[in-house]
């Protein structure tokens, strides 16, 4: 089951109700862009950051379970995964993944918690 990685951790100072549209996203190693979309339902929190130049302008889906701070002061979010891990992601297409209950599983497993780095769990 992967319905837990669609969940803010009890840890990362997330306040459902907050809008972190244009919160900056840093990863483990480095920013990877700014939230464009962010959903708080429970057991389908994720967040849609449009990367800029750094993936020639995609966006990727996060699950909310990836973010570990939320710094409101600085408007900005801190995810446990390196930008590689993220860039090697499932590739999201908004108009097609976003209502995708297939794409979310696939989605959940790669960035599972019983797996290392997004691994199937074995």
């Amino acid at each position: 089951m992967t319905e837990h990685v669609w969940s803010y951790k009890s840890t990362s100072g997330h306040l459902a109700g907050t809008d972190l549209t244009g919160y900056k996203v840093e990863a483990a190693d480095g920013s990877i862009g700014k939230v464009d979309k962010h959903s708080d339902e429970v057991g389908d929190a994720y967040l849609v950051v449009d990367t800029g130049v750094w993936i020639f302008g995609k966006e990727v889906l996060l699950p909310a379970s990836t973010v570990t701070r939320v710094d409101p002061q600085e408007k900005t979010l801190y995810v446990d995964r390196t930008k590689e891990q993220i860039k090697n992601a499932p590739e999201f297409h908004r108009d097609q993944h976003l209502g995708n209950t297939g794409y979310h599983e696939e989605l959940g497993t790669y960035y599972g918690t019983g797996a290392p780095f997004g691994g199937r769990p074995a």
